[in-house]
């Protein structure tokens, strides 16, 4: 009694097909055919790569400006306009 036998499942095959009778079974087949279906082609359309992106080549980076450094200046004296931005003068 642990084990299914074939006539088991012939059994219930027969009171299915009693209950919900034979064009039932059948609309449940083909809806059960359709969603299949519709599952694998989303599976198939997922599967796409993404178009793909054209290639920008990177843009040389400029060089870091910095001031250049020079002997240490006493209070008083004015910058030289060549380490200043727009040519300012500036006294310390």
């Amino acid at each position: 009694m642990g084990s299914m036998s074939i006539w088991h499942w012939v059994i219930v095959a027969v009171i299915v097909m009693l209950l919900f009778g034979r064009g039932k079974v059948s609309d449940l087949m083909g809806d059960v055919a359709k969603g299949i279906k519709a599952f694998k082609k989303g599976m198939a359309e997922d599967e796409t790569p993404p178009p793909a992106q054209p290639v920008v080549p990177p843009q040389p980076q400029q060089p870091v400006r910095t001031i250049p450094h020079t002997a240490e200046t006493s209070p008083g004296t004015a910058v030289p306009a060549s380490h200043l931005p727009g040519g300012e003068h500036k006294t310390i």
